[in-house]
């Protein structure tokens, strides 16, 4: 038994979650609920394959030189998702992000049009504008307190705005949608009438709640695979983005040959050398934290939507089916973005990410990071209904 209630102090520690919130301007006792890294120690077993690469006390220039990576690879994704990856497909990058960059630079030229569903995770619409291509939005149907995509509104802007990419987030961050074969299939179908590139986003597949199953894109058809980059990485699911590794895995040798030059422009060629280590242990051996990681957070998950149903029944929760990320409805309150974003952070002393960062779609919503301790957690929710007691909506 893996213990996730143990409290660890972050602050002093260098991290952006901690450490930044006086230079934002937050009140100095904030709880951050904000950035997608969890308060849990990385498992056990990660630390230890970390230190005893530590006492070797040399760090030169590192790769996956034998079979042992790629094959902690290919077991995880056979038993967890039933994929069969090769080992060709695989390019090693520091990070989702940057492989998102190189993708869209790779693959299509400036000006060329790259859509998107937002709201969305916010580094893609930065990712598309900052490497001088047109941002297409195809936003998200929220109906009845929940996220559907607009299958008839995605075709028609891919063909009148003759999109050549797509990003697909799956699963959805923030607002925790784990796709279904038939939407995945729908948009799948569209990309491939009318030759639009896919680079899809699975960083969250690990964290998938009970009742829900994460689909790789690329495996649900040839097809599919012959056009897509599956962009995945240990850092959400082992806590390690620190270490600055992803596996991306191109299929389609062309692609993969333009995603590689790409890669070389930027002067990236080996991976960190703690980040191989803890992604081989994580994959070797960090199953069975995982799965108790996903009953703690289930339990969290659980914690959050009775207090909300009890203590805060203006706040609309949208039933995550995936992610540790809580996507909440503040609307009912009447509160701009601005009014509300003040009073979560100076009154409730809460810093939670706002939903206007996600763009189009995130107007009177604020994303919820529940991966810590659950006394954390229950702290955060007294906080919260504390600074909402007296505010009607």
């Amino acid at each position: 038994m893996y213990n996730f209630d143990e409290i660890t102090e972050r602050h002093g520690t260098n991290s952006i979650k901690y450490d930044l919130a006086q230079k934002k301007g937050m009140p100095a006792d904030v709880l951050p609920f904000w950035v997608a890294d969890m308060d849990f120690k990385s498992p056990p077993e990660i630390i230890e394959a970390l230190s005893e690469r530590v006492k070797h006390g040399i760090f030169g220039y590192s790769d996956t030189i034998d079979e042992s990576y790629f094959n902690a690879l290919y077991k995880w994704y056979y038993e967890r998702f039933g994929w069969q990856i090769r080992r060709e497909w695989v390019v090693k990058c520091p990070g989702v992000v940057f492989a998102v960059c190189t993708a869209i630079r790779a693959l299509t030229k400036p000006g060329d049009a790259v859509l998107i569903q937002q709201p969305v995770y916010y580094p893609f619409e930065n990712s598309v504008k900052d490497n001088g291509r047109r941002l297409i939005v195809n936003p998200l149907i929220y109906r009845n307190g929940r996220y559907f995509m607009n299958i008839d509104e995605f075709e028609r802007l891919v063909a009148e705005e003759k999109v050549r990419l797509f990003i697909l987030c799956n699963p959805h961050n923030p607002v925790g949608r784990v796709w279904t074969e038939e939407e995945l299939t729908a948009v799948g179908d569209i990309c491939l009438k009318h030759g639009v590139y896919v680079i899809s986003d699975e960083i969250h597949q690990d964290f998938v709640y009970p009742g829900y199953r994460h689909l790789v894109f690329a495996s649900l058809k040839p097809e599919y695979a012959d056009i897509t980059v599956t962009c995945t990485a240990p850092s959400k699911t082992f806590n390690l983005p620190g270490l600055q590794i992803s596996n991306i895995f191109i299929s389609n040798q062309k692609i993969r040959k333009l995603f590689t030059e790409e890669l070389k422009k930027t002067g990236y060629s080996q991976p960190n050398l703690m980040g191989i280590v803890a992604c081989q242990a994580a994959y070797e051996k960090g199953s069975k934290w995982l799965d108790e990681l996903i009953a703690y957070l289930t339990g969290n998950l659980e914690l959050f939507r009775e207090f909300v149903k009890k203590e805060l029944s203006s706040v609309h929760l949208v039933e995550p089916e995936g992610t540790y990320l809580v996507w909440l409805d503040f609307s009912s309150f009447g509160l701009s973005d601005r009014e509300l974003e003040q009073l979560l952070i100076h009154r409730a002393k809460l810093w939670l990410s706002p939903g206007p960062t996600f763009g189009a779609g995130g107007e009177g919503f604020q994303r919820f990071n529940i991966a810590c301790p659950r006394s954390v957690l229950q702290q955060g929710l007294n906080r919260l209904k504390e600074a909402f007691k007296d505010i009607g909506a």
